[in-house]
């Protein structure tokens, strides 16, 4: 290629038609050919947590104006663009309630400090919007049976499901919680997450470890049996309540994951499970076990391929004894025969946590440095987006250190989708016009030469590139698809008149 543009280098162009007078000849020039190809960007996932429950990250206190809730998240997706990160993973069901309007059930209680208060406008099409237009891919973030949090205090909407449906819902320790033994429990999560897949232009649905509640115990210590043995006896399961238990998990698991596809094959799914799927596993790892604390059979909901990205929260220190970062993102990695995104979850806030360090600001960027060395894993996402904003200094030593510039997210082939087609670039004067044909990209991976070339991601909405200083004479531009697939690249080469 750069042999076949060394022509283009110094040339004359006639004004008009025919044989034109030298008055009408104007010589231009370029600057000296790259000396060396450009470079691919980086593919890695970089993502934080955005997390509305309980007020943890966004936004900071409910009550606040419709504005100041605005501005508090533009805010969050400024900085995750500063850190060149370049996904959030923003919760839109903490409790059976909703950060968008929704007609299956109520707004959040944490966006106006009153259950099913309006807001006033749509947090997730702003989250989605603003996010797409700073090339932030959102990805939304459901609690599938979580229905009440100790943080809600009074009554709760009348249109909730505690309140519809009373026979649905568990009070356990301070917690509601919807049966997931009941097939009608199943069906309404899954109707309210295809729902939103439906109606907003999200890139992935997301759920974490919570399906069923971690155990509660008694004023003795002893753990409180959760209270679903009628639906187990109706269920007519030939095996133990344990089985019968992983079995429901199983079950919406696996059709949440067809059912997003059969509506939206583009949108991913995703879980961040908790980081160890038994004792033991790897050898000498230690500690709680969510396959029967959970009833989440982690590790076969990655074998059977029901998820596009896997995320499990690895949120120990690279040392740690019973539960070292390294060996389990490696025995993850072991299980991933599909091949699919793995991206594990790091605990950027155990840095700050209620301002005490319990690890050193610098785990977390041994912890990415490790990642990057295990060959199926790509990326991390980090809890939670509060950790990583201004005056905490975990966010700055990660841009500082493994996030120095942007990166592409790794593309997922395996959902098929059409490759871009190759942009059509343009100078006008010293702005770069980006036409992208017929398929609007997500994001454009520009390359820029000045003596030595330079990467950036540009959300895919630019249509005119505006340079600081001096254009670059040679750019590369492709278009890069919602899955990650690239474009054949295009240049662009300005030219200059010779004075």
């Amino acid at each position: 290629m750069l042999r076949v543009l060394a022509g283009l280098a110094l040339v004359s162009v006639v004004l008009g038609s025919g044989c034109a007078p030298a008055a009408e000849v104007m010589r231009f020039t370029t600057a000296p050919m790259p000396t060396v190809e450009p470079p691919e960007a980086p593919r890695e996932f970089r993502a934080a947590w955005i997390a509305t429950v309980a007020n943890i990250d966004w936004p900071s206190e409910p009550g606040l104006s419709a504005d100041s809730q605005r501005a508090e998240l533009r805010g969050m997706l400024d900085r995750a663009v500063e850190l060149s990160l370049n996904a959030v993973v923003f919760q839109v069901r903490p409790m059976a309630d909703a950060l968008y309007p929704s007609g299956l059930e109520p707004w959040s209680i944490y966006l106006t400090g009153q259950a099913g208060g309006d807001p006033g406008y749509d947090p997730l099409a702003l989250a989605i919007e603003e996010a797409h237009a700073r090339g932030l891919e959102l990805h939304a973030w459901f609690n599938p049976f979580r229905a009440g949090h100790p943080t809600h205090e009074g009554a709760y909407d009348s249109s909730h499901v505690s309140v519809t449906q009373p026979a649905w819902v568990h009070d356990y320790g301070v917690f509601k919680w919807m049966d997931p033994g009941i097939p009608e429990v199943r069906d309404h999560s899954l109707s309210v997450m295809l729902d939103v897949v439906r109606r907003y232009d999200i890139d992935g649905v997301h759920m974490d470890d919570y399906f069923y509640p971690y155990a509660a115990l008694d004023s003795t210590g002893a753990e409180i049996p959760f209270p679903d043995s009628i639906a187990w006896r109706a269920s007519g399961f030939n095996g133990s309540l344990s089985d019968w238990r992983r079995s429901n998990v199983d079950t919406f698991v696996e059709t949440l994951y067809d059912a997003v596809k059969a509506v939206r094959p583009e949108v991913k799914v995703g879980i961040s499970p908790f980081g160890i799927w038994r004792p033991g596993y790897p050898e000498g790892v230690t500690g709680f076990d969510q396959y029967e604390g959970l009833y989440a059979d982690a590790r076969k909901w990655l074998r059977e391929g029901w998820v596009d990205y896997y995320t499990p929260q690895l949120y120990w220190a690279m040392d740690s004894q019973g539960q070292p970062y390294a060996a389990l993102l490696d025995w993850w990695t072991g299980e991933n025969i599909h091949n699919r995104h793995l991206w594990p979850g790091n605990y950027a806030s155990r840095v700050i946590l209620e301002g005490s360090a319990y690890w050193e600001p610098e785990e977390l960027v041994r912890q990415v440095r490790h990642t990057r060395q295990v060959q199926q894993a790509t990326g991390n996402v980090h809890f939670s987006m509060k950790a990583l904003m201004p005056g905490t200094g975990q966010g700055s030593l990660l841009r500082d250190s493994v996030y120095t510039g942007p990166a592409l997210v790794p593309a997922t082939t395996w959902l098929g989708g059409a490759t871009p087609d190759v942009p059509i670039p343009s100078w006008d004067g010293d702005v770069l016009l980006l036409d992208p044909g017929t398929t609007d990209p997500a994001v454009w991976h520009v390359r820029e030469w000045r003596d030595t070339w330079s990467i950036r991601v540009v959300p895919g909405a630019v249509r005119r590139l505006i340079f600081d200083g001096t254009p670059p004479t040679y750019v590369v531009v492709s278009a890069v698809s919602p899955l990650g697939l690239e474009s054949a690249p295009a240049w662009a080469i300005r030219r200059v008149p010779v004075e």
